[in-house]
């Protein structure tokens, strides 16, 4: 009984210690937090870094810490360069938002954050698997579906690219005529599926934002990627694809005129209160 009263005794004051100690490590975590910050801010990317990582070794529950460690990490990224340590300043990104992911799932900016870096690297499944979580996560936010159309028309594009060059051919270049059927179907066969859901994660997105001009954009290029690869000989469905094209580049151009004219009024209204301000 004397032991085990001894024992408790021991455990408590072992408690008493270590409390304040944690209290001390989360408080030196949130210091190399800030420090972190103000280094990013100043472009000290490997001095944050440093910060950063020294505020997780002294708080592991310090998420914002391991978001920004993140950040660093895909800012120094460059797609297309393919050196040893700048695809590892990708994959330690992707790193650290996984680690976030593990007791945050429904994490936008990390979910949001992973799929732009697998895009960029032209990994298109991890890519739209990531994407497809962030509308899981917020089903209202139009940019999670605009960005799966992006995907969408950049795997089709790159697609149609590689496969046309390899019979001469420019990617913009219509597949009709003798000797396109193969090629024709082809890209058919390999993104047809794709082209159709871009353009429907694009018309969510119209849907929920109804001036959203970079979608309509996107919608423009994807019906052209369709009437150009994917109609063969078909010349009425061509046609008809390239008139819907017209149509979402006429109303892209509207939607963008109707904000710029809505920001310079915004923009004149703000000069005469200002003017009248002045007067009195």
């Amino acid at each position: 009984m004397k032991r085990a009263a001894l024992l408790v005794t021991v455990l408590i004051l072992a408690g008493a210690v270590l409390l304040p100690t944690v209290g001390c490590n989360k408080l030196r975590a949130r210091d190399q937090l800030n420090k972190g910050v103000q280094a990013y801010k100043g472009a000290n990317y490997e001095q944050a870094i440093e910060h950063f990582k020294n505020a997780i070794n002294l708080d592991s529950d310090l998420k914002v810490a391991k978001m920004y460690l993140a950040t660093v990490y895909a800012q120094q990224y460059v797609a297309g360069v393919e050196t040893p340590e700048n695809l590892r300043n990708a994959q330690q990104a992707i790193e650290q938002y996984k680690t976030v992911l593990q007791s945050d799932p429904q994490n936008i900016i990390c979910l949001k954050g992973i799929a732009s870096l697998y895009l960029q690297q032209k990994k298109f499944d991890e890519a739209r698997q990531y994407d497809r979580k962030a509308v899981e996560a917020d089903p209202n936010d139009p940019e999670n579906y605009y960005s799966i159309g992006v995907i969408d028309w950049t795997q089709a594009f790159k697609d149609a690219a590689d496969l046309k060059a390899k019979e001469g051919l420019k990617v913009e270049d219509e597949l009709k005529g003798k000797g396109s059927q193969k090629l024709c179907d082809e890209l058919k066969t390999k993104d047809a599926a794709i082209v159709d859901e871009g353009i429907k994660m694009l018309q969510t997105a119209i849907s929920k934002r109804q001036d959203y001009d970079d979608a309509m954009v996107y919608m423009n290029l994807l019906y052209r990627r369709r009437a150009s690869d994917m109609t063969c000989d078909d010349a009425q469905s061509r046609a008809e694809l390239i008139k819907s094209a017209n149509d979402w580049s006429d109303k892209a151009m509207l939607a963008r005129k109707k904000k710029a004219d809505a920001a310079a009024k915004k923009g004149n209204v703000g000069g005469i209160v200002l003017d009248q301000q002045k007067s009195k």
